[in-house]
């Protein structure tokens, strides 16, 4: 059995949770939508789901382009939340170190709206009606610049290796393009969205290595 020092180990996560302050707002943010959500009507009813601000591509088509966003909020389900959740606590946490907190914010927000303007897009182009929401796309964004970050890295970023990541992401989104009910393109577009930011970040680093 291994033996730690318990002071060490509870400075340890302070520390991280001060760096990460601004994934730990998020996660809050949405765990607390979703029990509003649930004690309101149910995140399994979806015209409850639709007026709390869920995708639907008609009504955003009407003008309700807010739902784009506030999609990004809400989950079917406890499982749905949950998996979410477990994800974003890991992958955001490395993700806010290294860019800060705005940065993060900024990445993770704009791309969600990348990932749900692709959904929405396909959605027209095909002419499906479907109910959407869920953070994936979001968390897919984040992904996104977990892989840019690491590649300028020398294909690494803290413990994580390149070759983890693009695992990672391959496999997500493999199994949202064969799955039912799960949002294929707004995985996609929320990882190429979080990877153009995160090679907008770069760019200066970049030019003033050249240079």
């Amino acid at each position: 059995m291994a033996a730690y020092n318990n002071e060490d180990f509870i400075e340890q996560m302070i520390h991280r949770k001060d760096k990460s302050i601004v994934n730990f707002i998020i996660i809050a943010v949405n765990i607390a939508v979703f029990f509003i959500v649930e004690t309101t009507g149910g995140s399994d009813d979806l015209y409850h789901m639709l007026d709390c601000g869920a995708s639907f591509a008609p009504l955003i088509q009407s003008g309700e382009y807010y739902r784009l966003f506030t999609c990004m909020f809400l989950h079917f389900g406890f499982q749905h939340l949950f998996s979410n959740m477990l994800l974003l606590f890991f992958v955001g946490d490395y993700m806010e170190r290294y860019l800060g907190k705005i940065k993060y914010l900024i990445l993770y927000i704009g791309g969600g709206l990348c990932g749900n303007l692709l959904s929405y897009a396909i959605e027209l182009k095909n002419g499906e009606n479907v109910v959407s929401a869920g953070a994936s796309g979001a968390i897919f964004a984040v992904l996104g610049g977990l892989a840019v970050s690491a590649l300028i890295n020398k294909g690494r970023l803290y413990e994580l290796s390149l070759k983890r990541i693009l695992l990672m992401v391959v496999l997500s989104l493999w199994t949202g393009f064969t799955s039912t009910g799960v949002d294929g393109f707004a995985h996609l577009g929320g990882f190429l969205g979080g990877g153009a930011i995160a090679c907008i970040y770069a760019l200066p680093s970049i030019f003033k290595k050249r240079l």
